[in-house]
Protein backbone atom coordinates (compact mmCIF):
# COMPACT_ATOMS: atom_id res chain seq x y z
CA UNK A 1 0.00 0.00 0.00
CA UNK A 2 1.23 3.17 -0.88
CA UNK A 3 0.89 6.27 1.49
CA UNK A 4 -0.84 9.52 0.27
CA UNK A 5 1.43 12.32 -0.41
CA UNK A 6 0.06 14.50 2.11
CA UNK A 7 0.80 11.37 5.22
CA UNK A 8 3.63 11.44 7.15
CA UNK A 9 4.18 8.27 6.13
CA UNK A 10 4.85 8.70 2.45
CA UNK A 11 8.36 7.46 2.42
CA UNK A 12 7.61 4.64 4.61
CA UNK A 13 8.10 1.13 3.07
CA UNK A 14 6.03 -1.81 3.31
CA UNK A 15 7.33 -5.05 4.37
CA UNK A 16 7.62 -8.29 1.84
CA UNK A 17 4.20 -9.28 2.73
CA UNK A 18 2.84 -5.66 2.10
CA UNK A 19 0.47 -6.06 5.85
CA UNK A 20 3.41 -3.72 7.54
CA UNK A 21 4.69 -0.51 7.62
CA UNK A 22 8.76 -1.07 7.59
CA UNK A 23 10.34 1.37 10.00
CA UNK A 24 9.48 5.17 9.68
CA UNK A 25 11.25 6.99 7.33
CA UNK A 26 11.22 11.07 8.37
CA UNK A 27 10.00 12.87 5.64
CA UNK A 28 12.59 16.14 4.64
CA UNK A 29 10.83 19.84 5.20
CA UNK A 30 13.43 21.62 4.10
CA UNK A 31 13.95 25.44 5.57
CA UNK A 32 13.20 28.41 3.66
CA UNK A 33 14.27 32.33 4.48
CA UNK A 34 10.41 32.36 4.03
CA UNK A 35 9.67 30.36 6.91
CA UNK A 36 7.77 31.95 9.90
CA UNK A 37 8.05 31.52 13.75
CA UNK A 38 4.72 31.53 15.29
CA UNK A 39 3.74 31.64 19.08
CA UNK A 40 0.66 29.18 18.93
CA UNK A 41 -2.77 30.94 19.47
CA UNK A 42 -4.89 29.08 22.09
CA UNK A 43 -7.53 28.87 18.93
CA UNK A 44 -4.66 26.22 17.76
CA UNK A 45 -4.26 24.85 21.17
CA UNK A 46 -3.32 20.65 20.52
CA UNK A 47 -5.04 21.09 16.87
CA UNK A 48 -2.08 21.33 14.77
CA UNK A 49 -4.70 19.79 11.61
CA UNK A 50 -6.71 23.19 12.11
CA UNK A 51 -3.19 25.05 12.02
CA UNK A 52 -2.63 23.25 8.61
CA UNK A 53 -5.40 23.72 7.15
CA UNK A 54 -5.72 27.77 7.80
CA UNK A 55 -1.81 27.73 6.54
CA UNK A 56 -2.03 25.07 3.72
CA UNK A 57 -5.80 24.63 2.89
CA UNK A 58 -4.61 20.69 4.15
CA UNK A 59 -5.33 19.71 7.43
CA UNK A 60 -3.88 16.68 6.68
CA UNK A 61 -0.38 18.42 6.56
CA UNK A 62 -0.74 18.56 10.58
CA UNK A 63 2.97 16.49 10.55
CA UNK A 64 4.76 19.19 9.23
CA UNK A 65 5.13 21.25 12.13
CA UNK A 66 6.55 18.20 14.19
CA UNK A 67 8.84 17.33 11.60
CA UNK A 68 10.13 21.13 11.71
CA UNK A 69 10.14 21.52 14.91
CA UNK A 70 11.59 17.96 16.46
CA UNK A 71 13.13 19.27 19.95
CA UNK A 72 9.60 21.55 20.62
CA UNK A 73 6.77 19.05 19.99
CA UNK A 74 7.92 15.51 20.40
CA UNK A 75 4.20 14.72 20.87
CA UNK A 76 2.87 16.15 17.89
CA UNK A 77 -0.47 17.12 19.27
CA UNK A 78 0.40 17.19 23.07
CA UNK A 79 2.98 19.49 22.93
CA UNK A 80 1.14 21.53 20.45
CA UNK A 81 0.50 24.42 23.19
CA UNK A 82 -0.81 28.12 23.14
CA UNK A 83 2.19 29.74 23.77
CA UNK A 84 4.65 27.77 22.73
CA UNK A 85 6.60 28.98 19.78
CA UNK A 86 7.56 27.33 16.57
CA UNK A 87 8.91 26.90 13.28
CA UNK A 88 6.27 26.93 10.17
CA UNK A 89 7.38 25.48 6.62
CA UNK A 90 6.78 28.27 3.81
CA UNK A 91 3.90 26.98 2.08
CA UNK A 92 5.57 27.22 -1.41
CA UNK A 93 8.75 25.13 -0.55
CA UNK A 94 6.83 22.87 1.94
CA UNK A 95 4.48 21.53 -1.25
CA UNK A 96 7.60 21.85 -3.61
CA UNK A 97 9.33 19.15 -1.21
CA UNK A 98 6.49 16.78 -1.02
CA UNK A 99 5.68 16.90 -4.45
CA UNK A 100 1.91 18.66 -4.21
Amino acid sequence: MKYSKFSPYYETPNDASGKYMGQLVSRNVPASVNDLTYEISSKYNQRPDLLAYDLYGKSELWWVFAERNPNTLIDPVGDFRSGVIISIPDKKTLFSSIGI
